[in-house]
């Protein structure tokens, strides 16, 4: 049957109307902006970032975190320090933790506890390495912050312990960091009881020491 004639400006009205509803309801859609997640800064580290006798958002590294959620556009900045690990316990967790965060930069604060047992020196220099090409291979900047131990561990170990960490920047293209600890290992009240561990007065400096180079690798 055909429609009639009397019958089409109602049917062109309610047509309009509706796809009027369409137009508003789409709308929206059209100009959303899709969801990006923000960028991973993750720091794999001992008890110096894990933030050892304090509570975790007393560190350095929350302290980081708090910095950069006020860029544009923000980081995410991941801890994944653990008190006591050394090169080859980081080498370890590695690669489940590149899966999981996606970082675009990685920060390696491994090492001391190396040191400190007295573990080879060519090991510590290629666990090093090898996180760092790990990480690079998975799209990331590395940043690889040095460490010092003290001089009652020999002349000859103590200077190959800290040539290693600039060994193992260059031979994996990654950046050498300046010294977390400086201006703050010296000072005693800056300190803990234990003379390792920094003091929560002390977090705002360590962070103030990587600040400039972590800014420039973002």
């Amino acid at each position: 049957m055909r429609t009639p004639l009397a019958s089409l400006p109602l049917i062109l009205l309610r047509n309009s109307l509706l796809i009027g509803w369409l137009c508003l309801l789409l709308a929206p859609l059209a100009k959303a902006e899709p969801q990006t997640e923000p960028p991973v800064l993750m720091v794999l580290g001992d008890s110096i970032s894990a933030a050892y006798g304090m509570s975790l958002q007393q560190g350095w590294v929350s302290l980081l975190g708090d910095e950069l959620q006020q860029r544009d556009p923000p980081w995410q900045v991941v801890n994944a320090s653990i008190s006591g690990d050394t090169t080859a316990g980081g080498l370890r967790r590695l690669p489940a933790l590149l899966e999981a965060h996606q970082p675009q930069l990685v920060i390696i604060e491994l090492g001391g506890n190396d040191g400190l047992r007295g573990y080879p020196v060519g090991k510590l220099q290629s666990n090093l390495e090898q996180m760092a090409r790990l990480a690079r291979e998975a799209g990331a900047r590395v940043l690889i912050l040095p460490m010092e131990i003290p001089p009652n561990y020999g002349a000859r170990y103590t200077q190959l312990f800290r040539e290693s960490f600039a060994a193992a920047a260059r031979e994996s293209g990654s950046t050498l960091g300046p010294f977390l600890l400086d201006g703050v290992a010296t000072d005693p009240a800056l300190m803990q009881d234990d003379g390792i561990h920094p003091t929560i007065e002390a977090q705002p400096q360590l962070l103030d020491n990587l600040r400039d180079t972590i800014l420039e690798l973002l």
